[in-house]
Order: C-alpha cells, then sequence, then structure tokens
C-alpha cells in the first residue's frame, strides 16, 4: 500500500513534465505532491484508520522542520540580487573572464561557470547566461557542442553543488538536519576531486583540438564595464563574507550580513544603478531607500545593451524563492502524512538490511537518488525523497548525517542534468541548444561525483554520528 502513493506521484510528474517542461515547478509539481499526498491520506484513514488528528501533527512538525531553510532561501534571494546589482558579481565575471585563453578553453570555461555559480548559488542561471555566451565562443573556435557543453555544466553544478546560496545546497542540508557550512565542508572530499579529474579531461580534449582566438569575452568584459563601476573594492563584500563562514556563525546571521555589506557597497559603488532601480528618476534618500529594497525582494531588470548579459544581471530576488519554498511546503506536506501513516517506515524496512555500513549506506542513498530522478523527474522532488527516505535508517545505524547529505547531493543534484526527461535535463538541453544525449557523455563531473562518493565511502572508515 505504501507504494501507491510514491506510483501516483511519479505518473502524476511525467504528465506535469510532459505538460510545463522547465516551468513544472511554477505549480505543477505543487499540485501533483499535494494530490499524492491526498490519496496517502485516503489510504490512511480509510484503510488503515490513521486519525486525520495524526496526519495533521506530522506534517505540521515536517514544516516545523522546513522553516530555517526557507528563510535561508529568502535571504538566499536577497543576496542574489544585492550582489549583483552592488557590482560585486559582475566584478567576479570580469576578473574571471581574464583567465580564458584558447589553448586552455574547456578547462578555463568549466572554471569560470563554477565560479560565477559559487558567487550566484545558480547553476541554471549560469548556463542560462554566461553559459550560452561560452557555447557561442566554443563554436567560433571549432570545439565540439557536446564538450563545450559538457565543461560549461560540469562547472556550473560544481558551483552551485559548494555554493552556500545555492538552494539544493540548503535544501540537501536542511532536509537531513545538518548545518549547511558542515555539509559543504563534507562534501569537499568527493566534490573536489571529482572536478579534478573533470579539469584534467577538459584539459586534455582542448590540446588535441585546433582553436582560434575570440573577441567575444573581451566585449562581454568591456560591456559589464561600462554599465557596472568595477572595483577592486567590491571585493571586500565576499571577502567579508568569508570571514564570517570561517568564524562558523550560524548560516542565517551570515547571509543576512551578506546582503547588508552588499547593500551599503550597492550605494556606494552603484548609485545610478539603485536610482534606475527604484524608477524615481531621481536621487535622494528615499530612492536610495527604494532601490535597496527592490533589489532584495523583486526582480530587477538592467539595460547593458547585450540582451545575453541582461539575462546575466537580471535578478529575481526574495520573490524568486517562492515557487521553491512553495514546493517545500507541499513536499513537507507529502512527507508528513507519508511518515504519519507509518507508510515511509514501511518502504524503508526494505533498505534496513543494506543499511548497516558505510559502503552499503552510500550506494543505497546514491542509487536512490539517481532512481529518484528517473522517476519523478524533478532534483528538488528527488533531494527531499531520498533525505527523508534515509534520514532515519543512517540515525539508527549510528551513521553520520553528514555522510547522508553528501551522498544526496552527489546523486539526486548533479545527476539530474543527465536525465533527458528530467526538468533540469531538459532546460538545459533547451538553452544551450544541445540535445541530453548529445552533452551526457562529457558532463565528466556529473558522470564522476556519484562514482567518486561510492569510492570516498569504500576506501574510508565507517563514520559514526557525533554525540
Amino acid at each position: 500500500m505504501a507504494v501507491i502513493p510514491l506510483a501516483v506521484l511519479t505518473l502524476l510528474l511525467c504528465v506535469v513534465i510532459r505538460c510545463f517542461g522547465g516551468g513544472a515547478i511554477d505549480g505543477g509539481s505543487q499540485i501533483a505532491l499535494l494530490s499524492a499526498a491526498s490519496v496517502c491520506v485516503m489510504l490512511s484513514i480509510g484503510i488503515c484508520g490513521c486519525r486525520w488528528a495524526v496526519l495533521e501533527e506530522a506534517i505540521i512538525d515536517n514544516i516545523r522542520a522546513s522553516a530555517s531553510a526557507i528563510l535561508i532561501l529568502l535571504l538566499i534571494g536577497a543576496i542574489a540580487g544585492s550582489w549583483m546589482v552592488s557590482g560585486v558579481v559582475p566584478t567576479l565575471i570580469c576578473y574571471g573572464l581574464k583567465i580564458l585563453h584558447p589553448s586552455f578553453f574547456l578547462v578555463a570555461t568549466s572554471l569560470i561557470c563554477a565560479g560565477v555559480s559559487l558567487m550566484t548559488g545558480s547553476s541554471w542561471t549560469t548556463i542560462a547566461t554566461i553559459g550560452v555566451a561560452l557555447m557561442g565562443i566554443g563554436r567560433a573556435m571549432g570545439f565540439p557542442e557536446g564538450w563545450i557543453a559538457g565543461a560549461i555544466i560540469s562547472g556550473a553544478y560544481f558551483g552551485d553543488k559548494l555554493s552556500l546560496l545555492s538552494d539544493t545546497t540548503v535544501l540537501a542540508s536542511s532536509t537531513v538536519g545538518v548545518d549547511v557550512f558542515a555539509h559543504i565542508r563534507c562534501m569537499l572530499r568527493t566534490t573536489v576531486p571529482s572536478m579534478l579529474v573533470a579539469l584534467a579531461v577538459f584539459a586534455a580534449a582542448g590540446f588535441s583540438l585546433d582553436h582560434e582566438a575570440g573577441t567575444h569575452v573581451q566585449l562581454y568584459a568591456e560591456t559589464l564595464r561600462h554599465t557596472f563601476r568595477i572595483t577592486p573594492w567590491l571585493l571586500l563584500v565576499p571577502l567579508a563574507t568569508g570571514l564570517l563562514i570561517a568564524r562558523k556563525l550560524p548560516a542565517i546571521v551570515t547571509l543576512f550580513a551578506a546582503a547588508v555589506f552588499a547593500c551599503i557597497a550597492m550605494l556606494a559603488a552603484q548609485p545610478e544603478l539603485v536610482t534606475e532601480v527604484a524608477g524615481t528618476g531621481q536621487s535622494g534618500f528615499l530612492s536610495g531607500f527604494k532601490g535597496v529594497l527592490m533589489t532584495c525582494f523583486g526582480p530587477t531588470s538592467i539595460d547593458t545593451g547585450s540582451p545575453q548579459l541582461n539575462e546575466l544581471v537580471a535578478t529575481r530576488g526574495m520573490a524568486g524563492m517562492l515557487n521553491t519554498v512553495w514546493l517545500i511546503i507541499c513536499a513537507m506536506c507529502f512527507g508528513g502524512v507519508m511518515t504519519g501513516s507509518g507508510m515511509l517506515r514501511s518502504l524503508t524496512e526494505i533498505f534496513l538490511r543494506l543499511v548497516s555500513r558505510r559502503f552499503p549506506a552510500v550506494a543505497s542513498t546514491v542509487g536512490a537518488g539517481i532512481f529518484f530522478n528517473l522517476c519523478t523527474a524533478d532534483q528538488y522532488i528527488s533531494i527531499i525523497l531520498s533525505g527523508r527516505l534515509f534520514r532515519e535508517l543512517y540515525a539508527e545505524r549510528g551513521l553520520d548525517a553528514r555522510l547522508l547529505s553528501r551522498s544526496v547531493e552527489d546523486s539526486a543534484t548533479v545527476c539530474s542534468v543527465l536525465v533527458p526527461w528530467n526538468s533540469c535535463g531538459m532546460t538545459q538541453a533547451t538553452v544551450l541548444g544541445v540535445s541530453t544525449f548529445v552533452y551526457m557523455p562529457y558532463c565528466i563531473f556529473n558522470i564522476v561525483s556519484p562514482l567518486m562518493s561510492l569510492l570516498a565511502a569504500a576506501v574510508g572508515g565507517r563514520i559514526r554520528s557525533k554525540q
């Protein structure tokens, strides 16, 4: 009986993805989750005799547990807007573009996308903006489309995975109940080696092709310099944020401080852009106050003269996180009724014999993450289901929760783009103009990550949870 709600969810999500494609997260997936939750409720009350009060309490507990993640996501939206309009991200992009050289194009492409994604926290935004630009440059240099797309996606997902601003990173850590900083530090053990392998492959591939230098990179850099005031002083904002992270302050405190730092830098370095965002046409205290607030809570668009760069510098603010927040709440409702009814426990009984030691636990988690990507066609749902499925089992077996959150990211997060019917796979194939089956073999980082997770589990000792 416990399989029925999951089967209903899988079927509904397949139809939703078919109808809405990459826009499934805008509402269709949420309705599918609530519909599957209602099926679970009917089965629980009608057949199992479970009381609604028990299910309702389980839903409330789940949503309460995700409250901090929701607040972090909203702060991430504020940072995404403030760091962009203040010129922090454009400054980092301009300096990052300087490392691009034709002889190391694939390596440089992956590193640039990694840097942009690390600072923005979004692989999708990175691929749809700077990734599209690099795709055109690579084609002009004569590189195969599969290799270019693979380097872009590898770098973008590496940065997204390790970024404090990434919704998937926050979602994976909060679902499992791990501090986001501890989660990121633990991921370094598998993520960095996977990226080094990818860079080595891209370097070897780059030397095997002839290529010519292009002028697009300098054009984009000059356009950013014309639009924003680019100065090394703006690097103080990420530097100060890094110091707060090093001091291991709570994530909410660090993120709030990072937004405040960027707002101050925005008023000091980009007063004209603040006035443009405010739309008042006049400078002054009220105009600056309005512009800063609009940058944090709402969408912003700045005309750079280049359509591709306009997409790069456009931000969504806190409002852009509401679909993800909505998805989390609906997923918590589904997980709550599955937990309260005992159905989730019935499903986890299958894995009890497997999750006894480090390697079988990681192998089961990685397999589940890939399986849910194939079945649900959405990385967010795959992360939530994988984390919720194994959370109690890891605790019972004395395995560190950080091991679970890392394994979920090594599979559910990075492998989503390799599935053609997954929302990630469809979106990136459409954005880059390259079929998923074409770029799939060249997404080295995404392919190596789950294998590296298994290797780390095989050669390492058993991790016990901290008391």
